[in-house]
C-alpha cells in the first residue's frame, strides 16, 4: 500500500527576483512524497498566485486526493481526476519516480530515452535597473552563461536589450516581458529586438488578449508561455506563437508534459522548457522534456540560497545531470 505526505517549505532567494508583476525574495514550495514501504520518491511543485494557487490550496487539494492515491490511484488515472496544475504536477512527478523505483529503473530508462550529460539552460536577468542588468549580463557570461534571459517590462526595453548584448556579445538572448506589452507598437519593437540578434520572445500580451499577434510581423519567433497550459491549448495558437513554453507547473505533470511536447511537434510548433523558481527535485523532472527543446529555462536553483539534495550541478552555462 502506498503512502502520501506533504509539506510546504519555503527556500530564501540569494537575491531578489523581478519580473513585470513584481519581485520575490523567497519561493515557498510544496513536496509531496509517495512510499510504498520499500521505496520513496518526492515531487516538487510551485503555487503561483497568478494562476489562483497558493500554498494552502494546493495542500487543500492533495489532501482530498491523498485516499485515493493511498488507495492506488494510478498516474493514468491521476489525470482524469485531478485538474492541471502545480499540486497535479508534484503528484504526478513523485508517481513517475515511485514507478521507476518500483521497476529498478532510473526515470530515463523508464521512459526509453538516452540520459544526456548536460543541458544548456538559459540564465535568467532579472528585471532591474538598465545598468544593473548590463552587469549582471557581463557577470553571467564571464561565468559560463550561453543563453540569457531578459525579464523586461514597458520600460526601456530596447535600451536595456542593446546594453545587455554590449555586455553579452556572444550570448544567445532571448526576452520575456510577462504580458507587459500591450498597447506598445509590436512590429516595431520586435523589428528593432531582431536587429540585436534576439533569438526570441516570450508571452509580449496577456493571455486570452493576444489577438494583436497575428496582424504583425514576427522576425523573431514568440513563444506562449501564459497563453499555453495544457494539451488542449496548443492547436489554437498557431495564428499567433512558433513556439510553446511547457512548464509542468502549469500543465499539471510530466505525463501531460510529453503529450504536450508531441502535440506541438505534430502540429510544428517549436518547443520550450521553462520553470517556476524551485529547487532541483522539481528540474529534474522536466529534464525528458527539456531535451526535446529548442530552448531550455530551468535555472531555478541558481536563485536559491540554498538547493534540495541531491543537487543537479549548474556550471559554464549548463545544468549536468
Amino acid at each position: 500500500m502506498t503512502q502520501m505526505t506533504f509539506l510546504s517549505a519555503e527556500l530564501p532567494l540569494a537575491k531578489p527576483f523581478a519580473i513585470s508583476r513584481g519581485t520575490r525574495t523567497a519561493v515557498t514550495v510544496v513536496r509531496v512524497t509517495l512510499t510504498d514501504g520499500e521505496f520513496t520518491a518526492t515531487g516538487e511543485c510551485t503555487p503561483t498566485a497568478h494562476y489562483q494557487e497558493s500554498p494552502q490550496s494546493v495542500c487543500e487539494q492533495l489532501d482530498l486526493i491523498r485516499p485515493r492515491v493511498e488507495e492506488g490511484l494510478t498516474r493514468e488515472a491521476l489525470q482524469e481526476v485531478m485538474p492541471i496544475g502545480s499540486a497535479r504536477n508534484a503528484l504526478d512527478c513523485a508517481m513517475w519516480r515511485l514507478d521507476a523505483a518500483k521497476q529498478g529503473k532510473t526515470l530515463w530508462q523508464l521512459l526509453d530515452m538516452p540520459k544526456p550529460v548536460s543541458v544548456i539552460t538559459a540564465e535568467t536577468l532579472s528585471l532591474d535597473s538598465l545598468e544593473n542588468m548590463a552587469k549582471a549580463a557581463g557577470i553571467a557570461v564571464a561565468g559560463g552563461a550561453q543563453l540569457l534571459k531578459i525579464k523586461l517590462d514597458r520600460e526601456q526595453i530596447i535600451e536595456k536589450v542593446a546594453a545587455i548584448r554590449a555586455a553579452a556579445p556572444l550570448a544567445t538572448l532571448v526576452v520575456d516581458a510577462n504580458e507587459a506589452w500591450q498597447g506598445l507598437d509590436l512590429g516595431s519593437l520586435f523589428q528593432a529586438l531582431h536587429e540585436f540578434n534576439v533569438a526570441m520572445i516570450e508571452q509580449p500580451l496577456p493571455a486570452g488578449n493576444d489577438k494583436d499577434l497575428v496582424r504583425c510581423l514576427h522576425p523573431i519567433p514568440v513563444c506562449a508561455d501564459e497563453s499555453c497550459h495544457e494539451l488542449s491549448d496548443i492547436a489554437g495558437l498557431r495564428d499567433r506563437y512558433e513556439m510553446i513554453n511547457i512548464k509542468l507547473d502549469k500543465c499539471g505533470g510530466l505525463t501531460e508534459a510529453l503529450a504536450m511536447t508531441e502535440e506541438a511537434r505534430r502540429l510544428g510548433l517549436r518547443i520550450m522548457v521553462g520553470c517556476m523558481l524551485g529547487s532541483s527535485i522539481a528540474m529534474e523532472a522536466a529534464l525528458p522534456v527539456a531535451v526535446q527543446a529548442e530552448r531550455v529555462d530551468l535555472d531555478g536553483p541558481i536563485w536559491l540560497a540554498q538547493d534540495a539534495e541531491p543537487a543537479l550541478r549548474y556550471e559554464n552555462g549548463e545544468v549536468w545531470l
